[in-house]
């Protein structure tokens, strides 16, 4: 595996060294809208750089005649909005002074009542007084670029905005306050102190430097990989807390998928009837079930059929369930196994799967042992009656492994984070093993200052330019 020579790079880097020596300062003002697309009770128009506070003066105006650029930081002003020369709305206008702000920079903040018209008309009025638009995820990205937080927390922004379980969302918060850069710290530190004592050895033999003994060599390199372990091993958890999972129903027509799906969305979603290949199309949908968030897909019934239409479904609903993350298998407790049934068993075999008997209300003819035996998980409900939610909860954060998952622990948020921490656990590993085989130290550092690499990226102190704007492009303008 490639990597850069570290020996050569200051590890007390700065963000801003990843994009040419381009100053953060340099960057012009900008301004949008940081509250929802939507009438609400005030909508904010958000101003960051250098000239936030000289540019808010020439729209707002504040009651007491004062000048916003007199004002220090934390202080607000109550006032009104100049649009085309005329008051045109009552407002507050809230400083924040560098580097004391969520940019770093200077920010200044108008709240204005919350109609779309008045918010967009006086973010224009904000950039004609020289402010420019805001990219998607500008203020956060030059919140990292000036060393507010590294790229770690900056993707648990977004992260928390797009929360919908309240696991995901204290998740999210716990790497907002820095649970996973700490741990990151940690390992790289070690690492960082064993290369600089590897590097000392090898480069000046005629020193009197203290010999740096195998077994804390390994010891120390263990600890890393345990560290490392730990993290990888959470991943698949903390994704499904965080991103929610891929969810299909599938079964036999009229065994009640989408009774199922209606329950668990509490309305009726899907069509429900007593006449089979009811359900043609995928019907889509998500829910909180316990902590997690389930992404539903409901399917056409398994069956053979002649109606084209139907057939097109069906061959959707297979495809479904050979992309899902999570199965729920419908099955109906009065009726006894059948081919499609059995055909059902065997897909879903290998996958998170749960068997669900429905319509437990009715005369047993289902042989559940048999359905019991093949699947890791089984629950027995009346979607009719509105009966086995609770159960079928327990049995899915049982099955994802989740039903007592610690929010508080670091965690990896998203492939990136995952690939980068996955290549520095393998470099650990492999140095590891060099030095079980005797290898000298300078061939043993090249895998620590590789692997220290790959941790200075996930943490975006060596991450590319092209990672980082890929990364802020995917948050919404405004944050």
């Amino acid at each position: 595996m490639q990597c850069n020579d570290l020996g050569k790079f200051p590890f007390h880097c700065f963000a801003s060294l990843v994009f040419s020596g381009k100053r953060v300062s340099d960057m012009s003002t900008v301004a949008a809208v940081a509250t929802g697309n939507a009438p609400g009770g005030i909508g904010v128009i958000r101003i960051s750089g250098d000239k936030a506070v000289e540019i808010a003066s020439k729209v707002f105006r504040p009651m007491d005649k004062t000048s916003l650029c007199d004002l220090p930081g934390y202080r607000a002003k109550f006032g009104n909005v100049i649009i085309n020369g005329e008051e045109s709305d009552n407002a507050v206008a809230l400083v924040f002074r560098a580097p004391k702000s969520y940019t770093g920079e200077d920010v200044v903040e108008i709240s204005v009542h919350g109609g779309l018209l008045i918010v967009q008309k006086t973010l224009q009025a904000v950039l004609d007084a020289g402010a420019k638009p805001a990219g998607a995820g500008e203020f956060t990205k030059r919140a990292f670029l000036n060393g507010k937080m590294d790229l770690t927390q900056a993707e648990s922004v977004a992260d928390l905005i797009c929360a919908q379980g309240e696991a995901a969302v204290k998740a999210s918060f716990n790497a907002l306050q820095g649970s996973l850069s700490k741990k990151i710290k940690g390992v790289l530190d070690v690492i960082l102190d064993l290369s600089a004592l590897m590097c000392a050895w090898v480069d000046y033999p005629d020193e009197e430097i203290p010999e740096l003994e195998e077994t804390e060599l390994l010891k120390k390199l263990n600890f890393c990989k345990d560290e490392l372990d730990e993290l990888l091993e959470n991943y698949d958890n903390g994704q499904a807390i965080i991103d929610g999972v891929d969810t299909v129903i599938v079964g036999m027509p009229n065994v009640g998928k989408s009774s199922l799906m209606n329950m668990l969305v509490g309305r009726d979603k899907s069509i429900v009837t007593h006449i089979e290949g009811t359900t043609r199309d995928i019907v889509e949908d998500s829910v909180r079930l316990g902590n997690l968030v389930l992404h539903l897909r409901d399917t056409a019934g398994l069956r053979e059929s002649d109606d084209l239409v139907e057939n097109i479904g069906i061959d959707k609903a297979y495809k479904a369930l050979d992309e899902a993350q999570l199965v729920l298998a419908v099955f109906d407790y009065a009726k006894p196994i059948r081919e499609k049934d059995e055909d059902l068993i065997n897909r879903a075999s290998g996958k998170n799967s749960v068997a669900v008997i429905n319509k437990v209300d009715l005369e047993k003819r289902l042989d559940t042992e048999k359905i019991e035996a093949a699947f890791a998980k089984t629950v027995y409900i009346s979607a009719k009656n509105n009966e086995g939610l609770s159960e079928l909860e327990k049995a899915v954060e049982e099955l994802l492994g989740v039903e007592n998952f610690d929010t508080g622990a670091p965690m990896l948020a998203n492939m990136r984070q995952r690939q980068n921490c996955q290549n520095a656990r393998e470099n650990i590993a492999s140095a590891i093993d060099s030095v079980n085989m005797g290898m000298t130290y300078d061939a043993i550092n090249v895998m620590c200052d590789c692997a220290a690499d790959e941790l200075l990226s996930l943490t975006g102190e060596k991450a590319t330019e092209q990672v980082v704007n890929n990364i802020f492009s995917k948050f919404c303008v405004g944050k």
